[in-house]
């Protein structure tokens, strides 16, 4: 097979978008772009995506989480994030936002082009085989438009799973996320975009994975880490590929003889519901959720229903939640980042404060649970700042009440 240089790779994408239309503006040229993709010869199509596996190389190479390519707003250079820190890499080419658009959709099959065209959004995940290591690694990613221009972010997912131990759950915690020590319930991982939750859950299906003679069944969008069957049979199922959206394939996995559902997001109020009612129907499931304290997560799964269905989704919640962590991860004094959480466990009383609409009441009740695993977040980030692990100024930055954190760090 021919190879290309990153300059002849850089020529034949140049001349490729030389040939779109001038009087195409907008979507218009990314639309000429996804039909026009397959005019490109094989070995043209193949330098393209080798270019984007070296961009990706050197991601991996410099611990970066998060690549950014194309788009108005990376002004023709590729973005990194490491650490924590988004910065411009200057050594690599500068890209017009056509000849970033049409890296981007070369990384696409004709079915993902489609959905792109029509939803103007695609998540997917993307496989390179990396030399120096001799090993697949996987990336999830997101296509979007920003400013009529066509970006793209790829998130590298671990290619080792961190052990449950080292997240420090208590073992109450731990306890009540296993499926050998409670057959049922439902346990969310929540936090912001970044926050590690994916992280959280493979962590949590893989200590399954390891002792548990169960099947346990994952709907993501997209596949992060692919799980190898241990003790547990695992199946994963990609909405937009082997399922359509979440509420299908978790309805669907009721009839696949499952004991542990894994959704990867409660993204809609149909999935909420979907999840509610699995988990009543005595499976263990474990979802997440983009909220950033424990109280905020019961407050959205509730306000994101109907009015009329709120009630009756509050009692069953209170029926079948278990547990919720939320996490940050948080700068650290050694110029990377360490996780902090907040961890509730539903006992009587919050189960009761749940039910008569009382979850305001919820944050003292985990402040004054130490002793049965549970923990706040400004709690939990006196602890790393009093183990030297973060500053004082991270400490309070990112607390949920900076009042009660400046109030406890006081006491210090």
């Amino acid at each position: 097979m021919i190879s290309f240089s990153v300059s002849e790779t850089k020529t034949a994408l140049t001349k490729f978008c030389n040939n779109i239309p001038p009087y195409l503006t907008g979507p218009d040229r990314i639309n000429y772009i996804l039909e026009n993709i397959e005019t490109l010869r094989s070995e043209e199509r193949v330098a393209l995506k080798n270019l984007v596996n070296r961009f990706l190389t050197s991601m991996i190479e410099r611990d970066s989480s998060d690549i950014e390519i194309g788009g108005h707003g990376n002004l023709g250079h590729i973005w990194l994030r490491t650490f924590g820190r988004k910065e411009r890499i200057r050594e690599f080419p500068q890209y017009s936002e056509d000849e970033s658009a049409t890296l981007i959709v070369n990384l696409l099959n004709s079915n993902q082009r489609k959905m792109l065209a029509e939803k103007r959004n695609l998540d997917f995940s993307y496989t390179f085989f990396y030399e120096r290591r001799k090993v697949n690694v996987r990336f999830r990613a997101d296509a979007y438009f920003d400013l009529d221009s066509l970006a793209l972010n790829m998130r590298a997912i671990n290619t080792e799973i961190r052990p449950l131990e080292s997240l420090e759950f208590h073992p109450n915690v731990a306890r009540a996320m296993s499926h050998t020590y409670i057959k049922f319930g439902l346990s969310l991982v929540t936090g912001i975009t970044g926050s590690g939750k994916s992280t959280t859950l493979d962590a949590i299906i893989d200590a399954h994975n390891k002792v548990d003679p169960a099947h346990i069944v994952i709907i993501a969008s997209p596949v992060e880490y692919v799980h190898e069957s241990k003790v547990a049979i695992v199946r994963h199922r990609e909405v937009g590929r082997d399922v359509l959206t979440f509420k299908e394939g978790v309805i669907q996995s009721l009839r696949q003889d499952p004991d542990i559902i894994v959704i990867g997001e409660m993204r809609d109020p149909d999935t909420i519901m979907a999840a509610l009612e699995v988990t009543d129907t005595g499976h263990k499931v474990f979802s997440t959720l983009h909220t950033s304290s424990a109280v905020e997560s019961l407050d959205r799964i509730i306000a994101e229903v109907n009015p009329s269905e709120q009630e009756r989704v509050r009692n069953r919640l209170a029926d079948v939640l278990i547990s919720v962590v939320s996490q940050k991860l948080v700068p650290s004094l050694d110029g990377k980042r360490v996780l902090a959480k907040e961890v509730l466990l539903v006992t009587p009383s919050v189960k009761a404060a749940i039910k008569n609409n009382n979850t305001s009441e919820i944050y003292m009740m985990i402040n004054q649970g130490g002793q049965q695993g549970m923990i706040t977040m400004e709690q939990d980030l006196k602890r790393l700042y009093l183990q030297k692990k973060i500053s004082l100024e991270n400490a309070i930055a990112f607390a949920n009440n900076k009042t009660r954190m400046q109030q406890i760090l006081t006491s210090v």
